[in-house]
């Protein structure tokens, strides 16, 4: 007979509850004999995957090992027990044999669940099948799971309790470790990048008094010490230019951004961002400098300048050459209309209505065509692609265009069919800083950030600038389907209380 999926969850949930109050009861048992379930400490010499490479080829037992993890296969083969635990660097197999431990500590082990945590010492050897084996010498109950594992089929199929309980995806699910191991190690590469072209790391507020810096809903939070409002920071490019200003010529920070705006494949309010900025430089040189850093980052972490895109099917090559195009070209080209940016509010709209699109009626006419860019346009840039000159109106921090005062000196990269990073020649006029400002601001000038056109007043060098989206970037180089799968713990709804 077929179990439904409801009745299926709740016999996993009864199975579960029974483990529980089996565990339970071995705690109340060994906690009686005297043995400490919850050790404070077990000193390792290896992890799994140094142990395994510690291995001299054909000299069985001749490297003694102390490793720990958590127990995640047992074999019961009577006398003997060849098991697995489960570290940081993977898994590796234990040989536990009742002529080597003892009866007693023996008869112990075999009442330990899947799950418990155990330190082991021994020496390295293969096995018949091939496989490096630690032959236990001595063990150590160093912490007891008292709920078990989830089911290798059933136990995280909602991709909910995936996210909320991450801790038991890591143990379970191989695919997710890996990933979130590997972002990781892509944040660290990117730091050692930078240092080496002598950028210095700093750190900047995240509470700020003014949100400024990009164009978003902040979070509002209050100080009650100051009695005041603040806003969780939205971008990090205000500090990091005003050090700029104060001689820092190459400054980085890698930080966490709240937005207070949608959640979707691409979108988390809480993510993390690298913000870069470059004196004497300018959006051409972050060309050199993100293609540089990409390049690298690839071979360095993944082995190979190849990256599968699974949605399109295609094959991103971060070795090949990169395309730069304008953005004006594009919209013309896929309008199919040369005399695009010549046209009327109302014929932009009907063109846009034309390709498939919503318009909403108060839009102002650049927001018509980005609409189209967004949309139709960007989806569709799979290969690096470098995208130029946008309309002035989208960033009011970057300098204009000397030949097209309609845009901007400024590159969004697009891969993968997303925004990776956006670059600017950064604008240090403060007069026009300040013009650009209250445009952007309208009738809420009282949110202009004063301070900063301040210190634009005492000079700013040439700079250029540059955002990079590292949880978008580790979804293209994870093959991951979401930004949830590339953040440990996204954000998600407060859990239902029993």
């Amino acid at each position: 007979m077929a179990i439904s999926s409801g009745s299926m969850s709740d016999l996993h949930s009864d199975i579960s509850h029974d483990q529980h109050a089996v565990r339970r009861q071995k705690l109340v048992e060994m906690r009686a004999a005297g043995t400490d379930p919850f050790r404070a400490s077990f000193a390792t010499t290896h992890f799994s995957g140094e142990a395994i490479k510690s291995y001299v080829e054909g000299q069985d037992n001749a490297v003694t090992v102390a490793v720990a993890g958590r127990l995640v296969t047992m074999r019961d083969m009577g006398k003997s027990q060849f098991v697995k635990i489960l570290d940081q660097q993977g898994q590796i197999q234990l040989y536990v044999k009742k002529d080597v431990i003892g009866d007693d500590a023996y008869a112990a082990f075999k009442k330990l669940d899947l799950g418990d945590i155990i330190g082991a010492k021994g020496t390295l050897f293969k096995t018949k099948t091939g496989e490096i084996t630690v032959r236990v010498e001595t063990y150590t109950l160093v912490s007891k799971a008292l709920r078990p594992l989830p089911e290798k089929w059933h136990g995280l199929s909602d991709p909910e309790q995936v996210y909320r309980q991450r801790y038991l995806d890591l143990i379970v699910n191989e695919e997710s470790r890996k990933r979130l191991m590997l972002r990781s190690r892509i944040i660290s590469h990117i730091r050692r990048f930078l240092e080496d072209q002598k950028f210095i790391e700093v750190e900047t507020p995240i509470l700020e008094s003014t949100a400024g810096g990009a164009a978003a809903r902040p979070f509002v939070t209050h100080h009650n010490a100051l009695n005041a409002d603040f806003f969780l920071r939205i971008a990090t490019e205000l500090r990091l230019k005003r050090l700029l200003v104060g001689g820092y010529d190459r400054v980085f920070e890698i930080g966490r951004i709240f937005r207070n705006e949608g959640v979707s494949r691409k979108h988390n309010p809480e993510f993390t961002m690298l913000e870069v900025y470059q004196a004497y430089s300018d959006y051409r040189g972050m060309m050199v400098l993100i293609k540089d850093l990409l390049t690298t980052l690839c071979l360095d972490v993944l082995g190979t300048s190849e990256v599968q895109h699974a949605p399109s099917g295609q094959v991103i090559n971060f070795g090949g050459p990169w395309c730069e195009v304008k953005y004006k070209d594009l919209i013309r080209e896929t309008t199919g209309d040369a005399g695009w940016f010549e046209r009327s509010k109302a014929e932009k709209t009907a063109g846009a209505e034309k390709l498939g699109l919503s318009i909403h009626p108060g839009w102002e006419e650049f927001e018509i065509t980005n609409e189209i860019f967004s949309k139709k346009i960007e989806p569709n840039l799979i290969q690096p692609t470098f995208v130029t000159h946008l309309p002035k109106e989208l960033c009011p921090l970057a300098k204009l265009t000397p030949d097209d005062p309609t845009t901007l000196d400024v590159f969004e990269l697009c891969i993968g069919g997303m925004e990776v990073a956006p670059a600017y020649s950064e604008q240090n006029d403060p007069d026009v800083q300040r013009a650009m400002f209250e445009a952007q601001a309208g009738e809420e000038k009282q949110n202009i950030d004063q301070d900063f056109l301040l210190a634009l007043e005492h000079g700013m060098p040439p700079a250029g600038g540059m955002g990079v989206g590292i949880d978008r970037l580790c979804i293209l180089l994870t093959g991951a389907e979401s930004i949830r799968d590339v953040i440990l713990f996204p954000q998600l709804r407060a859990a239902d209380k029993p």
